[in-house]
């Protein structure tokens, strides 16, 4: 089965209240087959480079295949 790895961005009260407390109204997550993984970034450059590791890591971890 592929994985699809995504990058969704949080606006508003669905932002952690940490964040929130800091003036942050907006926060990226890493979605893993539609679901969250880790944590909430507060840049998207973040979120990017954490996708970019699950990517490399389910690659590592797929069998060879014929594509």
């Amino acid at each position: 089965m592929q994985s699809k790895v995504d990058v969704a961005v949080m606006i508003g009260s669905a932002v952690p209240a940490s964040l929130r407390a800091v003036g942050q109204s907006v926060c990226w997550v890493v979605l893993l087959n539609g679901e969250r993984r880790g944590t909430v970034f507060s840049s998207r450059d973040e979120a990017q480079e954490c996708k970019a590791a699950w990517l490399e890591q389910l690659n590592a971890e797929a069998p060879d295949s014929l594509h």
